[in-house]
């Protein structure tokens, strides 16, 4: 059982607030939750990589069922798409947890984020000096699997592979990132059945609970965000967190 009277609500604030931020952010722009949770477990409290991508899915079965309902409360969801993406994401999610302990992510992760970098530079080139077409995607299951896949081996992956090359192929902004987020709770799902069982009920307490506080609260603000940015505002947005984050990461791998 959790033990409610062990929890430090004042330790409990800092973690509800950036959790409360991350998925700000995730919610209006279809990415970086994962990134900042991450970075703040494994490069400020020093949780092992592996443990931290469990805690951060545990997380996010709250936080993108929050997100995806507030979605769809705001007509974000493309349920044609959210059809095409939940299969080929959850299997490719499946797959990444169960060669989590035999991969060895870090080789392919600089390649991965070097392209996200450029895509992210696309975008934000895009959103300045283009107008926004709105068209069809037509590249969909491939994606969902290898954004799955790096989402459960590489500890995160999904909205930044997913939302942003579907963004290139021309999907409506709003559309695309309540469709990848509502889609993200499966994955999320799957993925933590993979890894749950070695956690424990008593690691939801302290800085995943405040995570999970801070995310849920923000969901439903994040969904009306996407719907209210014109697409050429949310191309930029995106160009820029995608670029600044993957750039960041990059940095991190490389050094």
């Amino acid at each position: 059982m959790i033990d409610l009277a062990a929890i430090d609500l004042a330790a409990l604030l800092p973690f509800i607030l950036i959790g409360f931020a991350a998925q700000l952010v995730d919610g209006a722009l279809g990415m970086a939750f994962g990134v900042i949770c991450n970075t703040l477990l494994v490069a400020v409290l020093g949780v092992p990589p592996a443990t931290a991508s469990a805690r951060i899915h545990v997380v996010e079965i709250f936080t993108t069922g929050a997100s995806g309902l507030s979605h769809m409360v705001h007509r974000n969801i493309d349920w044609p798409l959210f059809l095409r993406l939940l299969i080929p994401g959850v299997i490719g999610g499946v797959a990444g947890a169960y060669l989590l302990t035999s991969l060895d992510a870090d080789v392919v992760k600089p390649f991965v984020l070097g392209y996200l970098v450029l895509i992210g530079l696309w975008l934000l080139i895009r959103g300045l000096l283009y107008p926004p077409k709105i068209a069809k995607p037509k590249v969909v299951a491939p994606l969902a699997i290898v954004g799955g896949f790096l989402d459960a081996a590489g500890g995160g992956g999904w909205g930044p592979v997913v939302t942003s090359n579907l963004l290139v192929q021309g999907g409506e902004p709003r559309k695309i990132v309540g469709t990848v987020n509502s889609v993200e709770f499966f994955l999320a799902l799957a993925v933590s059945a993979a890894f749950v069982w070695q956690i424990g009920l008593d690691d939801i307490l302290g800085p995943t609970l405040g995570l999970i506080v801070g995310g849920v609260v923000a969901a439903p603000v994040g969904a009306m965000m996407a719907k209210r940015f014109s697409p050429k505002v949310m191309l930029m947005l995106v160009g820029v967190v995608l670029t600044a984050t993957s750039a960041f990461g990059l940095y991190r791998a490389l050094v």
